[in-house]
């Protein structure tokens, strides 16, 4: 199976992140953060990735180090499990709807960070959640998990229906790049010959 777990413990978050690549869309989540446990929850369910995840962080503060070391841990836990990603299709897209937002998110596993981020929110708020922080979670993801992740928000004005499009969309494209392609069994899928 391809699993990983990863601890991270800073001054700032301790996380624990577990993933299961070839899952069933179950997950426990306890960032400490509703509206992320919310968004994850959307990974999980529409990308039949298990995630286990456990955060403690200086919420007290505000939700930025907790939300971006989430990030970080879960793109190191990905890498992990996908290894040197022999036989996956790494590439992936999706567009998801939800009533009036759609987005679109392509992503590459191509061993290089990198981060389009193009999601212009109607409010800076959902709740008590900062929306500027949707980008943070994604810049720490990309950044460990050496992978290219282009987001684009197409059309939305409720700005909690844009981010659950663009976390809906992320899982569904992130399950498409990690499936393994029977075609390519053993082959790295990069005419380098790595990635």
């Amino acid at each position: 199976m391809r699993t990983a777990q990863v601890t991270r413990n800073t001054r700032e978050t301790q996380i624990t992140a577990r993933v299961n690549l070839d899952g069933t869309g179950q997950g426990t989540l306890d960032t400490g953060v509703p509206f992320l446990d919310h968004m994850l929850d959307q990974v999980v369910r529409h990308g039949l990735i298990d995630i286990e995840l456990k955060a403690a962080g200086d919420l007290h503060i505000d939700a930025h180090h907790t939300v971006e070391d989430v990030g970080i841990t879960l793109g190191q836990a990905m890498a992990r499990a996908w290894g040197d990603r022999t036989g996956v299709r790494r590439f992936g897209h999706a567009y998801c709807p939800l009533d009036e937002a759609m987005s679109r998110v392509v992503i590459d596993l191509s061993g290089r960070p990198g981060l389009e981020f193009h999601v212009p929110f109607t409010r800076p708020r959902v709740g008590e959640f900062d929306v500027d922080l949707v980008y943070e979670f994604f810049q720490g993801f990309v950044n460990h998990a050496q992978a290219t992740l282009h987001i684009d928000n197409l059309r939305g004005v409720n700005a909690h229906h844009q981010a659950e499009t663009v976390f809906k969309a992320f899982g569904r494209a992130l399950r498409m790049a990690v499936e393994l392609d029977p075609r390519a069994a053993g082959v790295m899928p990069s005419t380098k010959g790595i990635l």
